[in-house]
């Protein structure tokens, strides 16, 4: 579950350019620490501390080697990493070169089974102005996270 807070910004394009709106945002970033994975993997594994720390090491290794050589990198059923370098336009067939391409970019496409899950998440947005007015509806019995109320979808 994510909950969020609203916040008011300053909204610098579009019909409200100028004026104050509200968006919700994170109340805090909640993260699993390196040390948090490495013991999770010992747990659910037969791996040790240090076979599991090698793993995530040649991982990093792995994604770099992909990077630096401009190749795909498919890790089943969690994600694939590709290596886009778009190009600029260019007038002329005869101007088109190396300095036409753009900064390289990875592309990280999550695989179902994760795209699922955040179809799946919950988020909570705490608005106290919605509370003042009677705005905030009945929780629903199958909760927010229900067919009825699916959250955000991933794209």
């Amino acid at each position: 579950m994510i909950e969020f807070k609203v916040a008011p910004r300053k909204a610098t394009m579009g019909k409200m350019k100028g004026k104050t709106v509200y968006i919700a945002v994170p109340k805090g970033q909640q993260k699993i620490s390196p040390e948090m994975v490495l013991e999770r993997i010992v747990r659910e594994t037969s791996l040790t501390e240090g076979d599991a720390r090698n793993v995530i090491i040649t991982l990093r290794n792995l994604i770099l080697d992909c990077a630096r050589m401009g190749t795909g990198l498919d890790l089943g059923d969690i994600f694939s990493l590709r290596v886009n370098v778009p190009s600029k336009m260019e007038e002329n067939e005869k101007d088109v070169c190396a300095k036409s391409l753009k900064a390289p970019k990875l592309t990280l496409t999550w695989k179902e089974s994760v795209r699922k899950a955040l179809k799946e998440l919950q988020v909570d947005v705490d608005n106290p102005a919605r509370r003042k007015q009677g705005l905030t509806p009945a929780p629903s019995p199958s909760g927010e996270g229900s067919e009825d109320h699916t959250g955000p979808q991933a794209g």
